[in-house]
């Protein structure tokens, strides 16, 4: 792509889920705006390692943003996924107290649940516990319960509210990272490595980096530590070991370790929680993945032997903890029309509906901007084609035959729904982004079969050379082109 210097009424930094919500809402509005993301698809970031829990609001303190968003979002978080064609969940979820002195926890929890009007809650006793939840720990003493949680794909929220978002007029810049950002005499200048871009607000949606770009405009400074959440996954095998998504008694980083089940039916144990400096260490540690394959070995949450030779991948994640452990959603009182949605880590993916309602409504009221007359609120995911029954899966390959070529074995996926992935709006252009829209490499052979010709697929749709094929943006090519 060529150097850029464009102009937009609104610059949004970051295309997680969070920027990519907002966007969505903003464009229900008449506004020239853009989203900018460094990496090659939305979702590359903090989004791409997340537990991709629907929490229900019971462990956010009562009168923060955190809460009051929560069981906004929970509630919105169903109605988009009707909207905009994404898989959701509900299963519930369990807190579970397995020493009898610590049931004051478990009440404390209960109490800001209801203060914070979550639907539902309540303790349940031992019997009842071990009947929803047969495979839980034999330590288990009693559980609070959350009816209104639920599980959810990250990349599928970010990228249907993107797709959405596009389709409605917001422009996507990627691979193009936000270098600086400083005001001037009619807004702000974006300085990014494409060139140069002016707009009259910025949306500072930049994960962990939303300090930086906050700092650089504004007296009023914070702090953000990138807080690493390590994973290990297991094969689908495992996968009905829990219904429910089952965490121990919060500590002091976060909601602690849990045992879940994922919205494509894997079970997967974590995250872990340390602050680390650099906020590019999305790597995994062996030091961090021992601990958590000694809790699986200890039976952590779970009575059942979970077999480590099940794990098909670890992975990990950077969550955007700000010193105050609240949200920052506005502007700064010396920075007009620099909207920040910072500090949004857990429950933030939950909350992203609902910051990207709050956000929009608050930059449409300063701004003055109207209501489109027409606002297109629908869209349709990628087909699964396994989810067809056999008779709409005999019409549709009678149809386009590509769909009887099935591609990625473990996942069952087909040459069809990787071409719908890279031909919709903000089409796949990498092996990553056929993953996160597909789940072709994300089955138990982690892409070991299908990875050639996913890559072959992007070769003759894209008209590239398979060396020009990446798996993650510039610089992550799969192939050399060797001479002969």
């Amino acid at each position: 792509m060529d150097d850029i210097s464009n102009t937009y009424e609104v610059v949004i930094i970051g295309a997680g889920v969070t920027g990519c919500c907002i966007a969505r809402e903003l464009s229900k509005f008449q506004v020239s705006a853009c989203v900018i993301e460094k990496g090659d698809d939305v979702a590359s970031g903090t989004s791409k390692g997340n537990s991709g829990v629907i929490h229900s609001g019971f462990d956010a303190k009562p009168g923060s943003l955190m809460a009051q968003l929560n069981t906004v979002g929970n509630r919105l978080m169903w109605e988009k996924a009707e909207e905009l064609d994404f898989p959701v969940k509900m299963n519930g979820a369990l807190v579970v107290c397995t020493n009898e002195n610590e049931r004051d926890k478990l009440d404390a929890l209960l109490d800001q649940g209801i203060k914070n009007g979550v639907p539902g809650v309540r303790i349940l006793e031992r019997g009842e516990v071990l009947e929803m939840e047969p495979n839980l720990t034999d330590k288990t003493v009693a559980a609070l319960y959350a009816p209104t949680g639920g599980v959810i794909c990250p990349f599928n929220l970010a990228i249907a509210m993107a797709e959405n978002a596009n389709i409605n007029g917001v422009e996507f810049r990627l691979e193009t990272e936000a270098l600086s950002v400083e005001k001037t005499g009619t807004g702000y200048r974006v300085r990014t490595n494409r060139g140069d871009i002016s707009a009259v607000a910025v949306v500072n949606a930049a994960g962990v980096y939303a300090d930086k770009f906050h700092n650089m405009v504004s007296g009023d400074k914070i702090r953000i530590t990138a807080r690493k959440g390590e994973y290990l996954l297991f094969d689908k095998i495992l996968g009905d070991i829990f219904r429910t998504s089952v965490f121990p008694l919060p500590g002091a980083m976060g909601k602690g370790v849990l045992t879940a089940p994922t919205i494509h039916g894997n079970l997967y144990v974590g995250p872990s929680a340390n602050d680390v400096e650099d906020k590019e260490a999305v790597n995994t540690t062996k030091a961090v993945l021992d601990d958590l394959a000694d809790k699986v070995r200890a039976n952590h949450l779970c009575k059942v032997p979970l077999p480590l030779n099940k794990v098909i991948n670890s992975f990990s994640g950077l969550r955007p903890h700000e010193d105050r452990h609240d949200f920052i959603i506005g502007e700064p009182p010396d920075a007009e029309r620099f909207f920040d949605a910072a500090g949004i880590e857990s429950p933030g993916l939950t909350c992203s509906p609902a910051i990207g309602e709050m956000l929009s409504e608050i930059i449409a009221e300063k701004m003055s901007l109207p209501k489109k007359d027409r606002f297109i609120s629908k869209r349709r995911g990628v087909t699964r084609f396994d989810h067809l029954t056999r008779e709409e899966k005999k019409a549709l390959v009678r149809e386009a035959p590509r769909y009887g070529n099935v591609v990625c074995r473990c996942e069952t996926i087909t040459e069809g729904e990787i071409l719908d992935a890279i031909h919709r709006p903000l089409g796949a252009r990498s092996l990553d982004s056929v993953k996160r829209r597909t789940r072709a490499g994300m089955g138990r052979c982690q892409g070991g079969f299908c990875t050639p010709k996913v890559m072959a697929i992007l070769s003759r749709e894209l008209g590239i050379k398979m060396s020009d094929v990446t798996k993650k943006g510039s610089g992550s090519w799969m192939v050399t082109e060797c001479d002969k």
